[in-house]
């Protein structure tokens, strides 16, 4: 059984769909729903961890799940 890792994800409402955005690996995905997005970055950061250079890169350099806050700014 492969090793459970965490790390964040960013789902925000576009135009049509709901874009989802894995900030520490740059992976991005989208869904009809909020549920959807998720599933289908999990599934997309799934993939992209199966890559021998990606985890290597990972063992080297391992992340550390982004800390999301709200940024506030006078416009």
């Amino acid at each position: 059984m492969a090793e459970k890792q965490v790390f964040s994800a960013v789902i925000t409402k576009g135009e049509i769909v709901f874009v989802s955005n894995c900030p520490e690996l740059g992976v991005t995905s989208q869904g009809g729903t909020e549920e959807e997005a998720l599933d289908n970055l999990r599934e997309a950061v799934e993939l992209y961890l199966e890559d021998e250079d990606v985890q290597a890169m990972l063992k080297k350099h391992p992340v550390k799940p982004a800390h999301i806050t709200p940024l506030i700014v006078t416009a």
